[in-house]
């Protein structure tokens, strides 16, 4: 394939322009981008269809490469949402006079360039976009193979968009989807200034392995729900069911129920919604003599050690029998992936303990973790979820996705 040398700079000088456009004519444009989306719901399902034929349905990967008229009717709700949500620039972040009378401001500022290297989501085209271009950032999409139809049919919306508002086509770049892109876009220095890598874990170590410029990691989801001895029953299987079965796909899914041993006459009853969603389990010997009988036996299967530490992304979850909360606490250190934690527990010891010992970028205290989302969080749509600690962590929305510059005003000012 050619250099993309050329599209880089392109974004680069893109970026330049988007930085002088005001905060108006950006809702502006968002707003009827949201309006496009809806007008042409049946050109992106079309093309989205051409995607779907080409993968199995039976992989987990389907559901997220889906796109419905909901589901398009959702995006655009969260389009219009962000145009709604103040600018996350110029803000005064700091601000101080000195000794010798020079003014000092701390403002947030665009990134100006941002990558994002994605796997089979095609509603991220619209997050990034919307986001990156609320925020003042161009934005370059390196989507898959797997949506590359998909993504192909928004990008031509979203830069039809501009176009009509005079504005560059290149605010927003789709690469090829071949490898060769991925490898420039990680090597692109002086033209992007940071890469965001969103998908399964073999792809995000591969951008953070690789990657020439900066990267903030949105990791794979392995998440967990630890019922404690003085979690309350009805609470426990509705937050369990919920966060299994809402969308197996993504990343806030559940993973691991982890149950206190005093509590495993209750495990048929935390468990008992999940066979009707047909949820495959794979429990503990402690865990397993408990279901034996009450769950249906070819959804119940020994676990073994791969069983914990694995993110799903399916109708499937694992189930581990603790003697106390601190080994709830142990076990989540080494099998999290620092995304989202919960535990249910009305100890309010047992809950500011657990708060505090599990590293995640969400913790969560009787409540489900499908609530790890931007929109939830009341940020508009997200970027991903960082799972690391350099810069943002959690749901990435627009405050997340600026930098700042310090800006120094005086009158003569000289040091020797």
């Amino acid at each position: 394939m050619d250099n993309l040398k050329t599209t880089f700079k392109a974004a680069r000088a893109a970026s330049r322009e988007l930085n002088l456009m005001s905060d108006a004519q950006i809702n502006l444009i968002l707003i009827a981008l949201a309006d496009a989306t809806v007008q042409n719901t049946s050109f992106i399902l079309a093309e989205n269809q051409k995607d779907l034929d080409r993968m199995d349905k039976a992989d987990p990967k389907y559901d997220r490469l889906l796109l419905t008229e909901k589901r398009l009717q959702d995006i655009a709700g969260d389009i219009k949402n962000v145009a709604t949500l103040p600018s996350p620039l110029g803000r005064i972040l700091k601000q101080d006079v000195r000794p010798n009378g020079m003014k000092l401001k701390k403002i947030s500022v665009p990134f100006g360039v941002i990558g994002i290297i994605y796997e089979a989501r095609p509603n991220v085209s619209f997050d990034v976009f919307s986001l990156c271009f609320k925020s003042g950032s161009a934005c370059i999409l390196k989507g898959s193979t797997d949506a590359y139809d998909s993504n192909k049919a928004i990008v031509s919306i979203l830069q039809e968009v501009l176009r009509s508002f005079d504005a560059n086509p290149n605010i927003v770049t789709l690469l090829p989807p071949d490898r060769e892109a991925t490898n420039q876009l990680l090597h692109a220095e002086g033209d992007v200034d940071l890469i965001i890598p969103r998908g399964s874990s073999n792809l995000i170590n591969f951008v953070r392995q690789n990657a020439t410029i900066p990267v903030i990691e949105t990791g794979a989801g392995i998440c967990h729900t630890y019922f404690d001895e003085f979690g309350d029953l009805a609470n426990g299987a509705e937050i369990i069911f919920n966060a299994k079965t809402r969308r197996v796909s993504v990343c806030n899914s559940l993973d691991c129920a982890i149950v206190h041993q005093s509590r495993l006459s209750d495990l048929p009853a935390l468990c008992e919604k999940l066979q009707k969603s047909q949820v495959l389990i794979y429990a503990d010997q402690d865990a397993y003599k408990a279901l034996d009988g009450y769950y249906p036996a070819d959804l119940l299967k020994p676990a073994t050690e791969e069983s914990f530490g694995t993110e799903f992304l399916s109708y499937t979850m694992a189930i581990k029998t603790v003697s106390s909360l601190q080994a709830a606490i142990d076990h989540i250190t080494q099998y999290s992936s620092m995304h989202s934690e919960c535990i249910v527990t009305e100890n309010n010891n047992h809950a500011e303990l657990f708060t505090k010992a599990v590293d995640a970028a969400c913790v969560y205290v009787n409540v489900s973790t499908a609530f790890t989302d931007g929109a939830q969080f009341g940020l508009g749509a997200e970027i991903g979820i960082s799972t690391q600690k350099l810069h943002a962590r959690g749901p990435m929305g627009l405050e997340e996705i600026t930098s700042y510059k310090w800006v120094i005003e005086g009158d003569g000012q000289v040091r020797w």
